[in-house]
């Protein structure tokens, strides 16, 4: 019996209506609605795994493909495809209108590569939820097979509009991780991130194919960590953790493209100042960051010397998600006289700068006017740990974390 079939069996006993379902390489993902007067969801779940025996030989094809074999598969292992479709369900569940979606897990019967492609399919407007962690098996298939036909989302947590402007600091602390975010104190979120790490050095960087010793990279990030928020020195790096330049770059390279590491570059022009060129680099995750710090709470935070670093990089995530900014569009700007803009969001002809300050009593610097005058910038803000947003210079204004929902969106 196929996965659908056992489904429909079950629901012609115990009613469910399935609102979303994604079948990934060794689990599946589903969220259902199931009537109040019989919300039993184990009954269900054993009843479908029970008629979904373990190892499956079966035929899927393709709309655009030839007839390929499944092969054997482990429970829950079955490349269906999956449709809902687009009328109102009739059953004793709640009822929902759904689009049409069809998620399919062709093979390429000339390499043995598996396929992965979700089609929507639907008139109208439509919204999809799609559940499910970093699948190497579908990072190395959409690199080989799917070159212009596939786009990847960066998906970041959670952010100041989605806990609001009064937790910020507890954003701050614990990063945007919901487990590390929902923890039921500091000592407990600080656990949590600190196995998360382990986690991923142990486990899911070996997973993409990344032959690092663990302990290696973790002594790098360590590292990385005390080095948050300041211009990249490979070479200092390379001193102080004893191999070359080129292998401490591999290094960072490897925690860039797994989404740990955000390489901030700079921005120049044909000025008539020397101008830095070396990126900046920041644990993309505050929490993290404190984790691989040692830092479980905001007492320690406040008195640590990377607490101003800290702050700026959670800051400039906060920037560039609510002006729903790309990475290619942010920089910094700095000269080797000292001026220095933090953050730089360019979009066509428009340019805006933020100056990152922990402080509630901003104040207007040379350095912000030389940015001014240098960059040409449409708007300036002095972001600061204060309450109240009011104008410092012409095209100059004072921000506070809290009113970002009033920056004029790109």
């Amino acid at each position: 019996m196929c996965l659908p079939e056992a489904v429909r069996q079950v629901r012609n006993r115990h009613p469910l209506e399935i609102l979303a379902r994604v079948v990934m390489p060794d689990h599946q993902h589903a969220i259902w609605w199931l009537p109040e007067s019989d919300a039993d969801y184990s009954t269900r779940r054993a009843l479908i795994r029970a008629g979904f025996p373990g190892a499956v030989l079966r035929f899927v094809r393709h709309p655009n493909g030839p007839l390929v074999k499944g092969g054997h598969l482990r429970h829950r292992q079955c490349p269906v495809a999956l449709r809902g479709r687009g009328r109102r369900l009739n059953s004793p569940c709640r009822r929902r209108s759904h689009a049409n979606a069809r998620l399919t897990v062709p093979v390429d019967g000339s390499s043995g590569r598996k396929i992965w492609r979700l089609t929507p399919e639907f008139h109208g407007r439509a919204r999809f939820l799609i559940l499910g962690s970093v699948s190497p098996e579908l990072i190395r298939a959409s690199a080989e097979s799917l070159a212009g036909r596939v786009a990847h989302h960066e998906l970041p947590g959670l952010g100041l509009g989605e806990v609001g402007e009064a937790r910020w600091q507890q954003c701050w602390l614990r990063g945007g991780y919901p487990r590390s975010f929902l923890a039921a104190d500091d000592p407990s979120s600080l656990r949590w991130r600190q196995e998360l790490i382990r986690t991923l050095l142990e486990r899911d960087l070996p997973a993409l194919g990344l032959r690092l010793p663990a302990e290696t990279l973790r002594r790098f990030w360590q590292m990385l960590a005390h080095y948050h928020g300041q211009l990249w020195n490979g070479a200092e790096l390379a001193r102080a953790f004893g191999v070359s330049e080129k292998t401490v770059r591999h290094y960072l390279d490897i925690l860039a493209s797994t989404f740990m590491v955000r390489v901030l570059p700079p921005w120049y022009a044909n000025l008539a100042k020397r101008q830095v060129r070396s990126p900046k680099v920041y644990i993309v995750d505050p929490g993290l960051l404190h984790a691989l710090l040692g830092l479980g709470s905001l007492s320690e935070l406040m008195g640590h010397p990377k607490v101003g670093a800290s702050w700026e990089g959670f800051v400039i995530a906060a920037i560039t998600a609510a002006l729903g900014a790309s990475r290619e569009e942010c920089s910094f700007w700095a000269l080797h006289t000292g001026a220095e803009l933090d953050l730089l969001v360019v979009r066509g002809q428009r340019r805006l700068g933020f100056e990152i300050k922990l402080t509630d009593t901003p104040r207007i610097t040379r350095s912000m006017r030389s940015a001014l005058e240098h960059l040409e910038l449409e708007r300036l803000y002095l972001v600061h740990a204060g309450e109240h947003r009011f104008p410092l210079a012409e095209r100059v204004e004072a921000l506070p974390l809290r009113a970002f929902a009033g920056l004029p969106k790109l």
